[in-house]
């Protein structure tokens, strides 16, 4: 009678959470109005280096087309060492990358920076999807175009990787011994940390709110119908997958004009299971990583704990600034001269 009633019970709770989900999932009220990004005023800033012996370059994952740019040196003989470059959460290659790239690309590197599936110039289906297997593939795919390119010494790929995608190179370099080295800026090392610390931040009744719009798209997703997207990033205090107080601005300065600035909301109930650091101990190639200590979207003692993981293999640089600081101005000179310093050594 007991176990009886117990399973009654659960049965009972089981079919009200199908059923909340099916709410969730059906009913009007959920949209949210567009959150464009528009630049603050300002003065008119420099134009950015001409991106000179930029090639575009496309390639596969399965069916899905890639778009990716190649840069090669010049008045340098190949064979080039090759830096692979992704951006984070919801970023494109053409949001803050290419100054990156046009610096590794005078040091003499080769640089392959890409788009994941369902952003920016490649192709898949949903748009704005961020899916963490799908782009842990993609980075594997583009260490593989990089290594076919005709002028690129295979054996010297690295791999480059801020926010989301500094804990996608440590993924990928555990997972392919042969890369040669790999930079991490302000990485994401800990999903299930980084859920913790926007809870606190956000409080119960908004993060509840956000369960609710991830949870949305998911069921949606699952029967098959239009996936439901909330901005990437939004002023403090509403829904977004970023609401630091300095985020908006700061990515406006880095996203294009046509960047879209929305995401599918089912990696709000994902994203919590990616960490990063339980692959750390399996790298075996040198890491650089980049943490700035006034930063509130990437945990810094879980970067800090990857580190204690790969020993002598990490080398840690910190700067006085908050998670945007670093792809601009003074905290890019500062945080680009250490990567090329980095690449230079080991490649």
């Amino acid at each position: 009678m007991v176990l009886a009633a117990i399973l009654y019970g659960i049965g009972i709770l089981l079919g009200l959470f199908v059923l909340e989900l099916l709410l969730v999932a059906l009913l009007p009220g959920f949209d949210l109005p567009p959150q464009p990004l528009k630049r603050a005023p300002g003065p008119a800033e420099e134009a950015a280096p001409a991106p000179a012996s930029r090639e575009d370059v496309r390639f596969f994952v399965g069916e899905t087309a890639l778009s990716a740019w190649l840069y090669l040196p010049e008045h340098v003989p190949p064979p080039y060492p090759c830096i692979v470059m992704g951006n984070g959460l919801g970023g494109t290659r053409d949001a803050g990358l290419e100054p990156y790239a046009v610096r590794f690309r005078d040091a003499g590197f080769a640089v392959l920076a890409f788009d994941y599936r369902y952003f920016g110039a490649s192709e898949g289906e949903p748009r704005q999807l961020i899916w963490i297997p799908a782009q842990l593939e993609d980075w594997s795919a583009a260490v593989a175009c990089a290594r076919g390119v005709e002028e690129v010494d295979p054996a010297r790929v690295a791999l480059w990787g801020t926010s989301l995608a500094g804990g996608h190179v440590i993924v990928t370099a555990a997972r392919d011994p042969a890369i040669a080295c790999v930079a991490a800026q302000v990485p994401g090392m800990d999903g299930r940390a980084s859920a913790l610390a926007s809870f606190r931040r956000m409080g119960v009744g908004r993060s509840v709110r956000m369960i609710l719009h991830g949870q949305r798209d998911l069921v949606r997703s699952r029967l098959g119908l239009s996936p439901h997207r909330i901005p990437i990033v939004g002023r403090p205090g509403g829904i977004a997958l970023i609401h630091a107080p300095e985020a908006f601005d700061s990515f406006a300065a880095l996203a294009p004009e046509d960047y879209v600035n929305e995401a599918c909301a089912r990696i709000i109930i994902r994203g919590d299971k990616y960490r990063p650091i339980e692959y750390a101990r399996h790298v075996r190639c040198p890491v650089l990583l980049q943490i700035c200590d006034h930063d509130t979207l990437t945990p810094i003692r879980a970067a800090e704990e990857t580190a204690a993981i790969l020993g002598d293999l990490a080398e840690v640089k910190r700067y006085p600034l908050d998670h945007f600081a670093i792809y601009t101005g003074d905290g890019f000179e500062l945080g680009v001269r250490d990567q090329v310093a980095f690449f230079r050594r080991h490649l």
